[in-house]
């Protein structure tokens, strides 16, 4: 019995070959694997078998069974392709498709070219938490419970002493809490507040840089923006400074650079004026030495902040910032 279930098997496979279409592919599985086929007629002989052959028998029976019923689906799947005008036809002649690479974010090429052009400069990037402490947000830098300034910031509260940070300046009082000057450092982030418009979104991002050591001047918060703004912008950027205010700089200041739409001449991304405000800078307030135990007496330093989704819409000439968030593929694929 055993070598007649082989013979079977091997006439079985030889018939599939000379099927055509789908009533001759019908026939075969009744013929074979019908409840009256071949095969079931073969396998009900299995009690005419001693005892100690019949799990031999019954396993070859079932691995016979399985082949031809996976052949037999196999050739039902090529039949019906091919009546259906889908039979794949590999035409080697034909030109390769090139693969579809993706590419980084328009925010994230920016911020790639900010911490290379500031790492040049000396600067090392750190990171630190979203979620961030009431403390290290606010009052470590010179901004108590009680100040004006927090009205600025919008915060998303977590709770009444945990906050969405609103600015990445908490990693710089983290930094200098551990580690003595000099400190130069940068903090490109993720950041949060309550606005949103064409110009605003709750999340967005900054980068803020902070150099504390003896003898820093604002002569050398000058000349490293100036650096900075000519290998971002061009060496024929020209930009001003503006007094200003922040509670963890003193003396402050805006830095506005020539418009990069208009050259200067005005237009409405300047507001006629030829100006546009890129960053905000200062000389570190003695008062946040206090929190860090620096001796305000020995060392001085400069901070700065700018938000990379402005510094990308002039560099790339995007007049709305909720586009960097849309996934709209036409825009991404620009960059």
């Amino acid at each position: 019995m055993k070598e007649q279930l082989l013979e079977l098997e091997k006439k079985a496979i030889t018939d599939l070959k000379t099927i055509s279409d789908a009533s001759e592919l019908e026939q075969f599985r009744v013929t074979y694997l019908g409840k009256k086929g071949l095969l079931t007629s073969v396998m009900k002989r299995l009690g005419e078998l001693p005892a100690n052959e019949r799990p031999e028998f019954g396993k070859l029976a079932n691995r016979i069974k399985t082949n031809l019923s996976g052949l037999l689906d196999e050739l039902r799947d090529k039949i019906s392709a091919k009546a259906a005008g889908q039979e794949t036809i590999l035409d080697v002649t034909l030109p390769g498709r090139a693969p579809f690479y993706g590419h980084l974010h328009p925010l994230s090429l920016i911020i790639k070219d900010v911490c290379q052009i500031l790492s040049r400069m000396g600067f090392r990037v750190v990171k630190g938490p979203n979620v961030e402490l009431d403390y290290y947000n606010f009052e470590a830098l010179n901004i108590p419970r009680d100040h004006p300034a927090r009205d600025m910031q919008d915060t998303f509260y977590v709770s009444d002493n945990v906050v969405l940070r609103t600015h990445t300046s908490p990693i710089q009082i983290r930094v200098m809490e551990t580690q003595n000057p000099p400190v130069s450092i940068i903090a490109p982030g993720k950041v949060y507040r309550r606005d949103s418009d064409v110009s605003h979104t709750p999340m967005f991002h900054q980068v803020e840089g902070l150099l504390v050591d003896q003898h820093v001047t604002f002569g050398d918060l000058k000349g490293t923006l100036t650096c900075f703004l000519n290998e971002m912008f061009g060496p024929d950027t020209r930009l001003r400074f503006r007094p200003s205010f922040f509670p963890f700089t003193e003396p402050s200041a805006e830095v506005d650079i020539r418009c990069v739409i208009c050259g200067g001449r005005g237009c409405r991304t300047c507001s006629n004026t030829g100006w546009l405000e890129i960053l905000g800078s200062g000389m570190v307030d003695p008062a946040v030495y206090g929190f860090v135990d620096y001796d305000a007496e020995v060392y001085s330093g400069f901070a700065f902040g700018m938000g990379i989704e402005r510094l990308a819409m002039l560099k790339y000439g995007i007049d709305d910032i909720q586009l960097f968030y849309r996934n709209d593929m036409r825009f991404l694929r620009q960059f």
